[in-house]
């Protein structure tokens, strides 16, 4: 069975996408980039505050779930220049601080609306 997660304290969807699907107690989100879910504004001030804010949406579509980052399974960051990989681990490891899920990091040559990062996940109910 298949059922739409969808939560307003994450942006809404771009385009022909859901923020996430849930299957099987498996949750399948979809990239996440760093856009203000309450005023619709892109936070690319700072590496630093993009991830936070692409963090912040991750843990939203989890918790309209009924899950947490202790469900992850595996991450992956799309980042569009990898020498900013240090300050998005930096981030990422505040919410993944015991027992980190699989992950890859790719760059990429470019990202929906010319953000630095993006971010999608799967987890899972136990």
């Amino acid at each position: 069975m298949k059922k739409v997660i969808y939560t307003k304290n994450a942006p809404k969807a771009i385009g022909p996408y859901s923020q996430a699907i849930l299957a099987n107690k498996t949750l399948y989100t979809s990239g996440q980039i760093a856009i203000n879910p309450i005023s619709g504004d892109l936070i690319i001030n700072s590496i630093t505050n993009e991830t936070h804010q692409v963090m912040k949406n991750l843990q939203a579509i989890l918790k309209a779930a009924d899950m947490n980052f202790s469900n992850v399974l595996k991450c992956t960051i799309f980042l569009k220049d990898m020498n900013h990989y240090t300050d998005v681990n930096l981030v990422y490891s505040e919410y993944f601080d015991k027992n980190p899920p699989a992950r890859e990091a790719v760059q990429v040559s470019l990202l929906p609306k010319n953000v630095n990062v993006e971010i999608s996940l799967i987890a899972h109910k136990l």
